[in-house]
């Protein structure tokens, strides 16, 4: 009977092992799942990486800046812009005068305008038309004492044309191939960036006098003066309409000279086309000035043997004259026009 009641050992050791692999079971199930297959904590961060590196260049640019980057700023040009040219609709008509003044007759160039070297000269435009024209005039750049001006007739600036009205203009032609910076102040010659086509009343009564005063005050203080000559052209015209003319003397502040003009490109008596240099008698326009007397007897005349003009003794251009260069002579004018001389355009000798 003791047999029949001792308990079953096989039967308890099997049921210890089922729960034991219960218990087995529930633990598996409670683990993460831990396949290949499944994204490891730090993928997300790995395909950001992988996502940069693929993006073309340029694509991070679209997007902007960073937070907290600025783009550095791109660097400014340092070339000084040009001064606006003149417009001649704001300046009078011309009324018989050779020019006008300019902001009360005061320049507007001083030290900030010097160019690099002693001459500066703009490059032809896309038509072929000169621009400014800028020097320190000093004795260094006049024409050496015998230096002797060359030919121009080779230059053709735009608008040009050989055209004559013997009894209109002083000199028979219409044009002159007009030095914007004079040869006597820098003694260039077929430079085609200095040769405007101009009218002989503007080169000889309009811009000469003050090319004169320059030249004189060099010659007789030894000083340097700022000087800048652009010419004014309207659209795409091939003439131009006058050239502002602007001057001061650096080593006095401007009290030697000084002076800010517009000199028309106008002939009393010839209408012009400014487009294409076409010219025509103009009945209309204002008379030429009467012509002097040409007395046939000798006087006494003073000849400045640098600018080939000749003058009355009491003209103002005399005292302005370098002692080097100014001869007192008696004679006929016919016969100091014969020998190169030209009448000065102030006292009208």
């Amino acid at each position: 009977m003791r047999d029949a009641a001792k308990p079953d050992r096989s039967a308890i050791g099997r049921a210890r092992a089922l729960a034991l692999a219960i218990l087995v079971a529930i633990s598996l199930a409670a683990l993460p799942a831990c396949s290949d297959d499944a994204p490891s904590p730090q993928a997300p961060a790995q395909e950001s990486q992988e996502a940069v590196a693929a993006a073309p260049e340029g694509a991070a640019d679209e997007e902007g800046p960073q937070a907290g980057e600025e783009d550095p700023a791109p660097e400014e040009p340092t070339v000084q812009p040009a001064p606006a040219a003149l417009d001649p609709s704001q300046l009078p008509a011309y009324d018989g005068s050779p020019y006008a003044t300019v902001n009360g007759n005061a320049p507007t160039i001083g030290e900030d305008d010097l160019p690099a070297a002693s001459e500066s000269y703009a490059p032809l435009d896309h038509l072929g038309r000169c621009g400014a024209a800028i020097a320190v005039v000093s004795p260094s750049t006049m024409p050496a004492e015998g230096e002797e001006r060359g030919s121009i007739g080779m230059v053709r600036p735009t608008g040009w044309h050989t055209v004559r009205y013997d009894d209109l203009v002083d000199g028979r032609y219409l044009y002159n191939r007009c030095h914007l910076i004079g040869w006597q102040l820098t003694a260039e010659n077929a430079n085609e960036e200095n040769l405007v086509t101009g009218t002989r009343y503007m080169n000889t009564e309009g811009m000469l006098p003050f090319e004169n005063e320059v030249a004189d005050y060099v010659d007789r203080t030894g000083g340097r003066v700022l000087y800048r000559v652009e010419p004014v052209f309207v659209g795409d015209e091939l003439v131009c309409r006058g050239v502002h003319m602007e001057a001061r003397s650096l080593d006095d502040a401007g009290m030697g000279v000084a002076f800010n003009v517009f000199c028309y490109n106008v002939q009393p008596g010839v209408g012009i086309d400014y487009a294409t240099g076409e010219s025509w008698r103009e009945e209309s326009a204002l008379p030429q000035d009467p012509e002097p007397a040409q007395p046939s007897e000798e006087r006494t005349y003073v000849l400045n043997t640098n600018t080939r003009k000749f003058h009355y003794p009491e003209c103002s251009s005399v005292d302005r004259m370098s002692e080097k260069n100014k001869q007192t002579v008696t004679d006929t004018r016919d016969d100091v026009i014969a020998q190169g001389y030209d009448p000065c355009g102030n006292c009208n000798p």
